[in-house]
């Protein structure tokens, strides 16, 4: 797969500010489309990734944003994918980009969300499974945090101390990052001592709910090199597999999990094919990363991440978190933005900004929190239905 330039980055700061979406969205296109040195009327296609907290506008998020930004005759498209909309809307980007339809495309999303737990839209839907499992059993989203985290300690002898421990590093990575919303730096007393929400976590092992909005300017080579950029950070690999029959491990939002009585279990768990399918793309392995990105809703989820991402083996990853290999100055960082658990999570706008940080890193402007050397960066993000989504950047 050809590669396309970041050209440019932009993030409104996550928080709960009580406004519109469209207004955190637009705050960070205007700051990408000024980073890449790109005017707005010379953008293409505006690919939005949608949010379904706010009403209509949130549905046609690709217009919505161009027509705030002044409508210029751009192509638009809007995705869904959940978490995972953000790498969606810039697969599409890739797409359009590499077939030639557009030189240069705005990628965006943003939320505006609501206090306490995500919940389904209104109305009664008895044929949506997401309806379903608030009203039979009432799992929330850290109710399955809970069971995967259980699932861990059970498995391979994770410890809530484990658990604090990838929330006091994030913490300490967070206290240097002006656009996070939760820049307290924690230890592990701090964490273990906090309330229990969905045993075996606790209020500061889950992640909050937040306003939030990322963007990016992305472009083929050849406008990059015509723009005077010779060494842009690029898109080396996008992944956004589904799972493969049988699904045995019981995830958002489902009840149950598929039957293997009567099928060959899968070789492989879904998360490990979302990275599987992105180093494949891009060419390289896990051997070859200096820096990751991964979706920690939980600080366990962190932890079964390093594992399906290759960074180590099956039941290895509380070892590489305790040698420090996965703090800045460790082998291999995760989450030097803070997480998860230092912005909440703003669903269309959280994929996208796991790669505003990656190019940040790249780059060497990570003040404060930077990745010495940092030359490959990988992304890993999981949403609802069967959504999944990995990129890879590189430089």
């Amino acid at each position: 797969m050809e590669e396309i330039a970041i050209l440019g980055v932009g993030m409104h700061p996550w928080g709960k500010w009580g406004r519109n979406f469209v207004d955190y969205g637009t705050a960070a296109a205007n700051e990408a489309l000024e980073d890449a040195g790109v005017d707005w009327n010379d953008v293409g296609f505006v690919s939005g990734a949608v949010t379904v907290r706010c009403g209509y506008p949130g549905y046609v998020a690709g217009s919505t944003f161009a027509r705030a930004l002044g409508f210029n005759g751009a192509q638009v498209a809007s995705s869904y994918a959940a978490c995972a909309s953000g790498a969606t809307a810039l697969s599409v980007a890739r797409g359009q980009i590499l077939s030639g339809a557009a030189d240069v495309a705005l990628v965006v999303g943003a939320d505006t969300t609501p206090k306490g737990f995500l919940a389904p839209n209104e109305g009664d839907r008895p044929d949506d499974m997401d309806w379903l499992r608030f009203k039979l059993v009432g799992a929330t989203n850290p109710v399955y945090f809970g069971l995967h985290a259980r699932r861990r300690m059970d498995l391979y002898g994770a410890t809530s101390e484990d658990f604090a421990r990838v929330k006091a590093k994030n913490s300490r990575h967070s206290v240097h990052n002006p656009r996070a919303r939760f820049t307290k730096e924690y230890d592990v007393s701090d964490v273990l001592n906090s309330p229990v929400v969905s045993d075996p976590l606790r209020l500061l092992d889950i992640c909050a709910t937040s306003d939030g909005g990322a963007a990016m300017v992305v472009s083929s080579l050849e406008y990059a090199r015509a723009q005077g950029v010779s060494d842009p950070v690029r898109v080396a690999g996008i992944s956004t597999v589904t799972p493969t029959f049988p699904d045995t491990v019981i995830d958002l939002p489902y009840i149950a999990t598929d039957s293997a009585a009567g099928s060959t279990p899968a070789s492989r768990g879904f998360k490990t094919s979302i990275g599987d399918r992105v180093y494949a793309e891009a060419g390289v392995g896990p051997e070859d990363v200096d820096v990751a990105e991964v979706y920690d809703l939980s600080s366990a989820l962190e932890l079964d991440w390093y594992e399906q991402l290759g960074f180590c083996a099956e039941g290895e990853a509380e070892k590489l978190l305790r040698d420090g290999a996965t703090t800045i100055g460790g082998r291999l960082p995760v989450n030097p933005s803070g997480g998860l658990g230092a912005f909440g999570e703003a669903v269309p706008a959280q994929a996208i900004a796991q790669v505003c940080e990656l190019a940040w890193q790249l780059r060497g402007h990570a003040e404060g929190r930077q990745v010495e050397g940092a030359r490959i960066g990988i992304t890993a993000n999981q949403g609802l239905f069967g959504h999944g989504s990995s990129v890879l950047v590189r430089r």
